[in-house]
């Protein structure tokens, strides 16, 4: 029979294809939910007493029955249920501060991770219990990982003295019908001997079907027995074939990786089979590994790739949440924006899953530390902020008292312009205890409320004797409009003492509304102007009656008086030192010549026109003065 140096050197390379970093990343499950203890009821919560029970039952077991997948699963969720317990105490302890904040909670703990800044502090009793227990697993653990080393080495010695003596028999020739018998006891002794060293597993089982194969190929054993155990063989690779297939169906990745393991370990143990088979049925069972160790390779290279990408995004966040100056922080507002920044990030750290296992743990701590400093920082400020808001309290008092002083007011204009004040002073105050500050803020409005809903209705009422006023005036107008028709022919005398009886009913109608004001008033002007010129009644008292109409306009504003007031006394003292600068130089002119003379004429008519300026002046100041 002929050596199958290629199946073996095919084997060989799925193992080095199958690579020690899938290997570990295949035991690597975290779960993120507490669950419950292996054997026990679902739907009994999960406890810290009933974790250490269970861990208790587990330490008491023998070696090799001891799940190792439990107990991970045992420790994640009792430091779940720990850090849990920590983070509430810490929320319990922040809600007793005297100053309410929106703070959000801390993030999750993962597993391990205190998130208490008290970390450094010893376990309770609890947990020396729960690592006291884990410590004896361990070591029970280790115990027999050495008793399996020390069996693998002696396994390691007792097959390579299967393989010497098979190949010891192979030699002799002359006896080869009576060695077959014992050839298939070693090959049943073979595969009953238990696990070698890894290291030694590839070149074992080589060293081992060279060796049969040597002795079925080379001295030609006995043909039925041959074809008898070719056919045998053949029909148990079949069925390992037919298990292969099977694997490209199963959705879990992983179990389908550990499961093709279990048929190429089957597979060595099974002897070779006819030459005419060997390289199809192995290329077959090829194919079909190579399918199962692709899905399994693209399954951790795609989890690589998430968990790259988990670190990219959770290094951002650690970054964002470094980025916040806090000596930029002032007031409640920004520190109020930070802390949503910092609620924002924490909300997207939840949604991310794990970065790879060397990065996680640091990432975490580098998050939750960063969320802790902040978190600290705004606690201190809030603190040094209680004598602050005291006092911002005390003010806005204050000024709910003043306020509620004026609501009563009818001085509208006085009053409002005094709210419009205390308004722009309550804006001008910071913030006050959150307990206070909804009562204090609808009394102030309340008070101003009260005020400017009165002055609203009173303002009603005024618009209403405007809108009456409005039509007075237009009515005048009418009146003055029908004296300047061409048609009217009214004496003299009758039209001067309508007019005047006219604008006296004007003076004494009340203000319009204001977009109306402009418009109506240049009406009135205009007529009158035009009447005093067809009747013939002095430019001066037009403009005297022109003013006297400005001014009891502007009569119920004093400020637009005393303006008015400060303007024509301006010109009166401009006037005068003109009128003394014109008296002064009358001496400088000769009046023998004919220039002179006329020179001396323009100057008297200019002190003429500048004495009646000021006695124009004097009248207008003096009916300002009458209406204080």
């Amino acid at each position: 029979m002929e050596l199958l140096d290629h199946e073996a050197e095919a084997l060989q390379k799925l193992d080095a294809d199958t690579t020690t970093e899938m290997k570990e990343s295949a035991e690597t499950t975290v779960a993120e939910t507490v669950t419950p203890v292996s054997g026990e009821d679902r739907t009994q919560p999960v406890t810290v007493e009933r974790l250490i029970g269970r861990l208790k039952e587990i330490a008491a077991m023998a070696d090799a029955d001891i799940n190792a997948d439990e107990v991970s699963r045992i420790k994640q969720q009792f430091y779940y249920l720990r850090n849990e317990a920590l983070r509430a105490a810490a929320e319990n302890a922040t809600a007793t501060d005297e100053v309410v904040t929106d703070d959000a909670s801390p993030v999750v703990a993962e597993e391990g991770v205190v998130t208490e800044n008290t970390a450094d502090a010893a376990f309770d009793a609890d947990e020396e219990t729960f690592k006291a227990l884990l410590s004896g697993i361990k070591e029970k653990k280790a115990a027999m990982r050495a008793r399996i080393e020390a069996q693998q080495l002696a396994n390691l010695e007792r097959k390579n003295a299967i393989i010497a003596e098979i190949q010891s028999m192979s030699s002799d020739t002359d006896n080869v019908n009576r060695h077959y018998p014992r050839v298939k006891e070693l090959q049943s002794e073979f595969k009953a001997v238990g696990e070698v060293p890894q290291q030694n597993s590839t070149e074992t089982w080589k060293n081992y079907q060279d060796a049969v194969e040597y002795f079925y190929d080379q001295w030609k054993v006995n043909k039925e027995l041959r074809d008898y155990d070719f056919k045998k063989n053949l029909a148990e690779k079949q069925l390992l074939i037919d298990e292969a297939a099977k694997l490209g169906g199963e959705p879990d990745v992983v179990t389908a990786f550990r499961r093709l393991q279990e048929l190429h370990d089957k597979w060595r143990e099974i002897g070779p089979v006819a030459k005419e088979f060997r390289e199809e049925i192995w290329t077959r069972f090829k194919d079909l590994s190579a399918d199962v160790n692709k899905r399994y390779q693209s399954f951790f290279e795609e989890r690589k790739k998430r968990e790259q990408e988990n670190e990219a995004a959770k290094t951002a966040l650690c970054e964002r949440i470094e980025a916040i100056d806090f000596s930029a922080l002032k007031g409640y507002s920004s520190w109020n924006k930070a802390t949503q920044v910092i609620i924002d990030a924490q909300e997207e750290w939840k949604k991310l899953g794990y970065a790879s296992r060397k990065a996680n743990n640091a990432l975490f701590s580098r998050f939750r530390q960063s969320c802790d400093r902040f978190f600290a920082a705004k606690a201190e400020f809030f603190h040094s902020m209680k004598d602050e808001l005291a006092r911002n309290l005390e003010a806005k008092i204050q000024l709910c008292e003043a306020a509620e002083a004026l609501k009563d007011s009818t001085d509208w204009k006085r009053t409002a312009d005094r709210m419009v004040e205390l308004q722009k002073q309550w804006k001008t105050i910071g913030a006050v205890p959150k307990k206070q500050s909804d009562l204090v803020w609808k009394r102030f409005l309340a008070a101003c409320d009260c005020f400017f809903n009165r002055k609203k209705a009173d303002a009603s009422s005024t618009r209403k004797t405007e809108q009456a006023n409005l039509a007075a005036k237009r009515a005048i107008v009418a009146e003055l409009t029908a004296l300047n028709s061409p048609d009217a022919d009214t004496p003299r005398d009758e039209a001067i003492a309508r007019i005047n009886a006219l604008r006296a009913r004007w003076q004494e109608t009340g203000h319009v509304p204001f977009r109306e004001k402009e418009k109506l008033h240049d009406a009135y002007r205009e007529v009158v102007r035009q009447l005093f010129d067809k009747y013939d009644i002095h430019e001066t008292r037009a403009r005297q009656a022109s003013f006297e109409a400005s001014i009891n306009e502007l009569s119920a504003d004093k400020q637009k008086l005393g303006r008015e007031r400060e303007r024509l006394m301006r010109a009166y003292e401009s006037r005068r030192n003109e009128l003394a600068t014109y008296e002064n130089n009358l001496g400088f002119f000769n009046s023998k010549s004919k220039s002179g003379e006329s020179m001396l004429r323009e100057v008297q008519r200019n002190i003429q026109r500048i004495k009646a300026d000021i006695a124009d002046l004097e009248n207008k100041i003096r009916l300002i003065d009458s209406k204080f």
